[in-house]
């Protein structure tokens, strides 16, 4: 059964951006709108009336308009001009001003808590438990100078993650260095980096530069040059603001009466408790170990075939000497295997994948309509059974002053009959060739915005996109990467400039040699979930110097000397104190996957069934029964354990 879409007389229409127009006043005009739009709802919620429906209507709308003010910090992450990144910026501010108040206001606390539920059906139930529960976490309930130095703290937080997010934005660093220190690149590289006046070449640290250079890079000195750079991005402005930011968060959860920061955010997460996290760290870095252990040896003598008195492979080493284990005894040349993604076949491909799996259609939207804040963009309207239930805009090459990494981000939350969802795809990929692990990263991301647009199609805010606990929101994506591993998969998009498809056994050599490095992915996984935990437990007066322990401890990489990477580790903003997250889903991810059979991964009533029970479901139920519905059962640890013992 397909989500339940309901259409009003007029069908629902995008968003109207300026296009080339004047963003910043409209930037402004849409966020303060919405957030007087809230104010209204908020008013008549507190008006007195005892209609727990009436009431429970307004509170959503309420809701919507202020997630629509809240999504102007899309545009402090991906416009092009200043101006209007740093508007966003402060309006931001204000909205989680406001943001604070409601959570802070005994008013509008009581109004709600005197509802009464019965009669309410299961969702707005749901909904009335779990607004009650935020306002208590809010603080609600203290004193009024408690209630004060929470606000003074949400305020200063507000701020301190802005700073952290814009100095990884703004600061792109670079080395040069001769043109042959760019041996073993592919040509395709080479001729895009020619040397300058001076004779010298300019490698930045966005990623379309970084990435295949610490892959394919034969010069191990420069190879250190350029991680080096990128592992001190943002410093060392970050340092003392992520020690700003994590002291913040210990108060605020020390006022709130929790133990720890990690237990205040953990009790809405699945894994339940600050516990459960260093338990879960240490069962995933000790299942690991060994493996990890036999792969680093193997890693270490192909080192010493180039660097006769090497003792260790080093975090700049890894991706090339597994790059030539892979080429030397799995038979996978890298150089080779990128020449069949061109990026404009992938996204297409893409495209051309999750609609048949999920029964979904994208239709190009042309610029002139979709009149976006980049040319770069592109932009499609998804429908479903031939009735539009969305749009998407794919923002995916690196620009200067845009946000580093990859993520999806919410322009409007989908609302049945008052507004569309529309989210946004945010990374920076090259240009041309892509590597397969960017392919990958390609489907995993968009995997968030097939989740955001499917579970935009109820009738509750609250509910609406990727709204379920936050360390469930990756297992969808893991499971899409399945998609981009299957031979016949890539047969529909993969080919060579030639034409040719990727053969079939190139890709079972490639998982075959997938399978070289889990050790040593899960345990790096554990070093970086172990510095979110740690770092949020207790206080540490060097950052640095803790990272480098807690990296000596559950990683076989030694700390590079010199790096400060906790200052461009942007997921210490987002995630905080939740990086374990990533492993966390891929367990259930794992799981999830064993439900589809290999030989035929398009079949329809086992998407379609996932589909319906998990995606388009948003947040209506725990993700531990949204699995249990799909599954069958309760999920559990043996498809990853497989996974990892394969």
């Amino acid at each position: 059964m397909a989500p339940e879409l309901r259409t009003t007389d007029a069908p629902l229409a995008p968003i109207d951006l300026p296009g080339g127009g004047d963003w910043l006043s409209w930037v402004a005009e849409r966020c303060e709108a919405e957030l007087a739009e809230a104010q209204r709802q908020v008013g008549l919620v507190k008006a007195g009336s005892s209609d727990a429906p009436v009431v429970l209507d307004a509170w959503n709308r309420a809701e919507t308009a202020i997630a629509n003010a809240e999504s102007v910090a899309l545009w402090a992450e991906v416009h092009p001009d200043a101006a209007v990144r740093d508007r966003a910026d402060e309006l931001s501010q204000d909205v989680q001003k406001y943001v604070t108040e409601l959570g802070l206001d005994r008013d509008l606390f009581a109004a709600l808590d005197g509802l009464d539920p019965a009669g309410l059906d299961d969702d707005a139930r749901r909904v009335l438990d779990h607004t009650l529960r935020d306002f208590r976490r809010s603080g609600v309930d203290r004193d009024e100078a408690t209630r004060d130095r929470l606000r003074e703290l949400s305020e200063q937080g507000v701020k301190l993650s802005q700073d952290f997010g814009r100095h990884i934005r703004d600061d792109v660093r670079s080395i040069r260095i001769a043109p042959e220190r760019l041996a073993g690149l592919p040509e395709d590289y080479r001729a895009a980096h020619p040397a300058d006046d001076d004779g010298l070449v300019t490698l930045t640290t966005d990623y379309p530069d970084l990435v295949p250079f610490v892959t394919f890079g034969s010069d191990g000195d420069a190879r250190r040059e350029l991680s080096l750079a990128a592992n001190n991005v943002a410093w060392p402005a970050n340092d003392q603001v992520l020690q700003d930011l994590l002291a913040v968060r210990r108060e605020t959860a020390e006022l709130l009466g929790y133990d720890s920061w990690p237990d205040y955010d953990t009790e809405v997460k699945m894994i339940g408790s600050g516990q459960a996290v260093a338990d879960f760290i240490d069962r995933v870095g000790d299942a690991a170990k060994e493996r990890a252990g036999e792969e680093v040896a193997v890693l270490l003598e192909r080192k010493r075939a180039d660097v006769p008195d090497a003792d260790a492979v080093m975090t700049y080493d890894s991706r090339y000497y597994g790059e030539l284990v892979r080429r030397e005894q799995y038979d996978v040349d890298g150089q080779v295997v990128r020449t069949y993604f061109p990026f404009e076949q992938v996204r297409q491909g893409l495209l051309d994948v999750t609609g048949r799996l999920f029964g979904l259609e994208w239709t190009p939207v042309p610029a002139d309509e979709a009149r976006t804040w980049h040319d770069e963009v592109a932009s499609y309207d998804v429908g479903l059974g031939g009735t539009r239930i969305g749009r998407i805009h794919l923002d995916l090459h690196p620009r200067e002053g845009k946000f580093k990494h990859a993520a999806q981000f919410d322009m409007v939350k989908g609302i049945a009959g008052r507004q569309l969802p529309e989210g946004v795809l945010v990374c920076n990929f090259n240009r041309g060739l892509m590597e397969h692990d960017e392919v990958v990263t390609l489907f995993h991301e968009f995997g968030h915005l097939v989740h955001h647009v499917l579970a935009g199609q109820g009738d509750w805010a609250r509910f609406s996109g990727v709204a379920t606990e936050w360390d469930f929101v990756e297992a969808p994506s893991q499971m899409l990467e399945e998609w981009a591993w299957d031979a016949d998969v890539l047969a529909t998009f993969a080919r060579s400039a030639a034409g040719e498809t990727i053969p079939a056994d190139l890709v079972a050599a490639m998982r075959r040699a997938d399978h070289f490095g889990k050790g040593l992915y899960a345990v790096q996984q554990m070093s970086y979930a172990a510095r979110s935990y740690w770092f949020h437990a207790g206080p540490h007066d060097d950052l640095t110097a803790y990272g480098d322990e807690l990296q000596r401890r559950y990683s076989v990489f030694p700390p590079l000397e010199g790096a400060h990477m906790h200052c461009a580790f942007g997921h210490l903003d987002g995630y905080s104190s939740g990086y374990y997250t990533y492993m966390w889903s891929l367990v259930i991810a794992k799981d999830l996957f064993s439900a589809f059979d290999d030989d035929d991964l398009f079949a329809p009533d086992v998407a379609h069934a996932y589909r319906d029970k998990v995606l388009a479901m948003g947040g209506r139920k725990d993700a531990a029964d949204l699995v249990a519905d799909f599954l069958g059962r309760p999920y559990s640890f043996d498809s990853w354990a497989a996974w990892l013992a394969e």
